[in-house]
Formats: C-alpha cells, sequence, structure tokens
C-alpha cells in the first residue's frame, strides 16, 4: 500500500513537472526592445557585403556525400567553431536509390547547459539534376547562410541574453532532397534520423522511466525551419499548423515596426498573418509529428527557379534577402531578450 501511494506521488509530481515546463514554452513571452536596440538589429546589424562573403562558400553543388557537400559541411562546422559554438556532426549511413550513402547532420549550440532551446534549422544538401549543374541558392544555400549570419551578429550579445534557460540551436540538416522522386523513404534523412534520435535520447541521464520531460526532443521550444529563401516577392503564411500559430504572428508584427522605423528593405510584406492549408513536406515534418511547434518560413508558391538549374546566384534578390534576415534576427533578439546598445 505504501509503495502503491509512493509511485502515485511520483507520477503525479512528474505530471506537475511536465505541464510546468510546457507551459513555459508555450507561452513564453518576446521581449520589448528599445527602439534604438532594434535599430541596431535591423540596420547597424545588416552587413550586405559580410552576407556575400558567408554565402559564397555554399553556393557550390552539395550533393550528398561528395567532396564539395563534405567541403561545405567542414565550412560551416568551422565558421561556428571559430565563433566559440558548441559543435556536434550527427553522422549515419542511410540505404538510397544511388545505395548506402552517409550522411552529416551539424548542430551547433550557444548556451549548451541551458535546459531548452529556440531552433533555426536550414538542408544543405542540394538536388541531383542529372547532366546540369545545380548551385540550389534559394534551396538552401540562402537560407543558410543567413542563419549563419544572424547567429554571428548575436554572438558578442549571447550572454547577455535574458532568457538564461533557453539556448540558441541550429541545425543544418542532411539530405532533406529526394535522390530520385519524393517518397516517404527517399526524403528527409537527415530530419527523419534526428528527431528518431532526438525521441529517444535521454535527458539529462537514462532514467528508465517513461516521464517524456527527459527526452531531448521536447527541449525545443520551437523549430523555425528556412526554406526555399532568396528570390524577390516571396509571400510566406503559417503553413505549419497552430503549434506556433502565437509566434507566427509576430513576425508580420515586427515587419511591421521595422517598416515604421524605416529599417524595410522592400516595398510589399513578406509575412501573412494567416493559417493556410498549402502544408509543405520539409524537414519540420518528423518534428512536428513528435510534438515539436513549428515555424516553417517557406514561400507559397515557390520560386520560379525551384528544382532547375537556373536556381542560382542570378536568382538571388539580395534586398528581399537583407529584410527577411532582419526581420528573423529581431525575432531571436526578442525570443532571447537580447538589446544591443
Amino acid at each position: 500500500m505504501q509503495t502503491c501511494l509512493l509511485v502515485i506521488l511520483s507520477l503525479a509530481l512528474m505530471s506537475s513537472a511536465w505541464g510546468e515546463w510546457r507551459r513555459h514554452q508555450r507561452t513564453h513571452p518576446l521581449s520589448l526592445l528599445p527602439v534604438n536596440s532594434t535599430l541596431r538589429l535591423c540596420r547597424d546589424f545588416n552587413n550586405p557585403v559580410g552576407f556575400k562573403q558567408i554565402l559564397k562558400p555554399l553556393l557550390v553543388p552539395r550533393i550528398v556525400d561528395t567532396p564539395e557537400h563534405r567541403q561545405v559541411g567542414e565550412y560551416i562546422y568551422n565558421f561556428f567553431n571559430h565563433l566559440g559554438w558548441a559543435t556536434e556532426w550527427d553522422q549515419f549511413e542511410a540505404i538510397t536509390p544511388y545505395g548506402l550513402k552517409t550522411f552529416r547532420n551539424l548542430i551547433v549550440t550557444n548556451g549548451i547547459k541551458a535546459p531548452r532551446r529556440l531552433v533555426l534549422a536550414c538542408h544543405y544538401d542540394s538536388k541531383i539534376l542529372p547532366g546540369q549543374v545545380m548551385y540550389a541558392a534559394t534551396d538552401s544555400a540562402v537560407p543558410c547562410a543567413m542563419i549563419m549570419d544572424i547567429a554571428m551578429s548575436l554572438t558578442p550579445y549571447m550572454y547577455k541574453r535574458v532568457a538564461s534557460d533557453v539556448a540558441l540551436q541550429l541545425i543544418f540538416f542532411d539530405g532533406e532532397e529526394a535522390f530520385v522522386d519524393w517518397t516517404e523513404a527517399d526524403s528527409l534523412y537527415g530530419s527523419r534520423h534526428l528527431a528518431k534520435k532526438w525521441e529517444s535520447k535521454w535527458y539529462p541521464t537514462t532514467t528508465g522511466t517513461n516521464f517524456e520531460l527527459s527526452r531531448e526532443i521536447d527541449r525545443i521550444d520551437v523549430l523555425m525551419l528556412l526554406d526555399l529563401l532568396g528570390a524577390a516577392n516571396p509571400i510566406i503564411s503559417n503553413t505549419a499548423g497552430l503549434g506556433a500559430f502565437r509566434l507566427f504572428d509576430q513576425l508580420p508584427v515586427i515587419e511591421a515596426e521595422l517598416r515604421r522605423l524605416g529599417c524595410a528593405n522592400i516595398a510589399s510584406n513578406v509575412f501573412q498573418s494567416r493559417l493556410t492549408l498549402n502544408a509543405v513536406e520539409d524537414d519540420h515534418v518528423p518534428f512536428m509529428r513528435r510534438g515539436v511547434p513549428i515555424l516553417h518560413l517557406i514561400p507559397v508558391p515557390f520560386p520560379r527557379v525551384w528544382h532547375t538549374a537556373h536556381d542560382n546566384e542570378g536568382a538571388l534578390h539580395y534586398p528581399t534577402i537583407q529584410h527577411l534576415t532582419s526581420v528573423i534576427r529581431v525575432f531571436v533578439a526578442k525570443y532571447l531578450g537580447i538589446a544591443p546598445k
């Protein structure tokens, strides 16, 4: 009888702790930044020349398990090593229509000891176009470069963040593209592997219990996935359901704020505060299926150059890229409570 009561009490305490953990994640407030901090984030941190320098090494064919692909992975890895971020390779092998291939997701984290994570993600591989050269500028060299640019600009301020219990974590997925035709088996190799791995990885230690709070994947407050960005005139709506609708609605608010401050780089708005049914299969899906709230920043319709050899630097509109980068940078700063002076 006594043992039974102890078990019931333990379960009740765990349930209460689980609910409290989720409540903090789902109700996390965005900081109100002073105007001068917002101006610094959108104006002073906006460096078009520096962005092109970050992007240039990514604008090469990045077919999985090729020398060029591995070189790009090492470039991103070294970039963050130089910034002092914690870096981790998630390497694995998988059967593809082209045989056994080696994949490498790269996870980099600032604030490694913090229990929670704000995650920004992209994929760094490129699609195979038989007989053609595919640079995949929007898909997704530019999104990865945007994340790198944001991370570099915020690194000196991370130790001052108000949300000290939230780390900024970046995931560079491998193997998003299908080798032949998009199917459940031939797509999302990296994100499927990592989501499954984190679902079964205990945090901070293996306890042998079924208490969900201990899973690595539950540490993610929200996963913001960037894809197909860089061309002119994108329209981005909430295509990832209600899990993070409160946060998505802040993006058009931030965009409007930047426009009022004279920080908008383009005339038209990108972010539309509406929920659409145009769901897109992408690297967020394995995480969304496991309960992770998602911000999927992908334009619908897709850029005209999607999955063609024309998806190169000539397809890019740099004012749009800088505009998107500014909005996302301000969002991240608000989420983490970073107010540069």
